[in-house]
């Protein structure tokens, strides 16, 4: 028996990347798994296939509901179709998230606020619901929010989306701090370079990927199921005792890996 056997569980962004390993490592573990997707219905579809797949003939059930998280009126109707479908929610997985690269001093507002949008205003929506949710029901609950490692590294040339991570950091720590006498654990889960469509541009790039990876100590990037299987841990009871933290899944990036050679000591 799965970890999360018999958990009813909420992934945002779960059409692809991160989103989709979580959701299929989620139902290897028994969770019932609502897939959320914005656009892409084809690509939700085959999550939804592979998660149904990982169960190898175990019981569950798998939804598919679309929904753009900035959006109020969205988010109320993912929760829901969900609870209509699972009646109830144990575990909210806040993985949707949007970036832009383009140096800050060209980055023009619209850009700059849908980022903030979906990476910071949607995740609030979403705890918010569950929050409400977990509440009405008692008995606690679970929400996971996929954060970055650029809530504490500045990265050039992604402003709008270095200031949501940092955003999501404090997101993370206020609401588990306000909501654990009430058995509500919140935490996030730091990744660093992973494999997945949103990095395309250097992972198929071997020269750009040899650069990458140069600065990460333990010499590759992350493959989404290494991520998925953090966050498998902290939604189940095994994390009990853990609530506003980060648990960066980075291969040591935020070690100050420049400093593995003692250049500032003169050795």
């Amino acid at each position: 028996m799965g970890r999360l056997h018999g958990k009813n569980c909420l992934i945002t962004g779960a059409s692809s990347g991160i989103g989709q390993a979580i959701a299929i490592r989620f139902a290897r573990e028994g969770a019932n798994v609502a897939i959320n997707y914005r656009g892409g219905a084809e690509q939700a579809e085959v999550t939804r296939q592979q998660a149904r797949a990982a169960r190898n003939g175990g019981g569950g059930k798998e939804l598919v509901v679309q929904a753009d998280v900035s959006n109020e009126d969205h988010v109320k109707r993912m929760f829901k179709e969900t609870l209509d479908a699972f009646g109830s929610l144990d575990v909210l997985v806040n993985n949707a998230g949007i970036q832009k690269p383009c140096p800050s001093h060209e980055l023009e507002l619209p850009d700059f606020d849908r980022v903030l949008s979906v990476n910071v205003r949607g995740p609030f929506l979403c705890a918010r619901e569950a929050i409400r949710h977990f509440l009405s029901r008692g008995g606690g609950g679970v929400i996971l929010n996929n954060s970055s490692v650029h809530e504490k590294i500045p990265k050039p040339k992604y402003l709008s989306y270095s200031i949501s991570k940092g955003g999501m950091e404090n997101l993370t720590k206020s609401l588990a701090l306000e909501y654990a006498g009430q058995g509500i654990r919140v935490n996030a889960v730091g990744p660093g370079a992973v494999v997945t469509p949103i990095n395309r541009a250097w992972i198929d790039n071997p020269k750009a990927r040899a650069e990458v990876e140069s600065h990460i100590p333990m010499n590759r990037a992350a493959e989404a199921d290494e991520i998925a299987a953090v966050f498998a841990f902290l939604a189940s009871d095994e994390a009990s005792y853990i609530t506003g933290q980060t648990l960066f899944a980075c291969g040591g990036l935020t070690l100050y890996p420049e400093f593995r050679v003692a250049w500032s000591s003169g050795e």
